[in-house]
């Protein structure tokens, strides 16, 4: 199965093509550039010094979220216009869990990884998650056991602690910024690209034929977490109080 996965959750963000069990390349963006200058352009650079047309994709994969609002509908729209036009499904992920699957690699089962993406405003995005007996990239290999949240580093954590749910890592951009906080919790692990683990995982997904996995382009949402700032303003101005 030969499979183009596409990151956009960060100002870098990653392309990736994997065939099969084998990474072809998998490449970090120009953070100096927006991936509206860049998309899709870095996705047909790819395939070409892959040495494989568009049409030969059987499966495209996106990170569907949290991160940054115009960088997911950017990178939504584009995988919904290449699956489209080449009539090939998509599967989307979220970004915290394939930060997970990659800092799960080398711990056991039972062990709990956190995934802290920066969210700005000095608020991390956030997700917990227990190790099963799965295989890595697996839907079966994390349990998640505190869902997509968005909050303050100290809150996040006195949350999962007052839960009984401290993790063993911590995983993600955020949770480098906010080091000091995370140092006497967990082990922090720096962030890779995340788009060979999305394609990883979407093959994965298409062949355990989990309901629900594989998606018509047109049904690919984006998972924001966070309200965007347009919408929150809007309300404010139509709400009774502000009449």
């Amino acid at each position: 199965m030969f499979v183009l996965a596409l990151d956009t959750t960060t100002r870098a963000g990653s392309v990736a093509l994997v065939d099969d069990d084998r990474v072809l390349t998998e490449r970090a963006g120009d953070p100096s550039r927006s991936h509206a200058e860049r998309l899709p352009g870095d996705l047909l650079q790819a395939l070409d010094a892959a040495g494989r047309p568009l049409s030969a994709v059987d499966l495209f994969v996106v990170a569907a979220g949290p991160g940054s609002f115009t960088g997911l509908r950017i990178g939504i729209a584009t995988i919904q216009g290449m699956a489209l036009a080449t009539g090939k499904p998509v599967v989307a992920i979220s970004a915290l869990e394939a930060l997970a699957q990659l800092a799960a690699a080398d711990l056991p089962p039972g062990a709990c990884v956190g995934a802290w993406m920066d969210a700005h405003r000095r608020d991390v995005f956030s997700a917990l998650y227990r190790i099963d007996q799965g295989p890595l990239f697996s839907a079966t290999r994390l349990e998640e056991i505190d869902p997509a949240a968005v909050g303050d580093p100290t809150g996040t954590l006195r949350r999962w602690r007052d839960a009984g749910r401290l993790p063993d890592v911590i995983a993600g951009d955020g949770a480098v910024l906010y080091q000091a906080h995370v140092n006497n919790v967990a082990r922090v692990v720096p962030p890779r690209p995340l788009a060979a683990a999305l394609a990883h995982m979407g093959r994965a997904r298409v062949l355990a034929g989990g309901a629900g996995a594989v998606l018509h382009p047109a049904a690919v949402h984006p998972l924001y977490v966070r309200r965007p700032d347009a919408e929150v303003a809007r309300e404010c101005r139509t709400s009774p109080s502000n009449a």
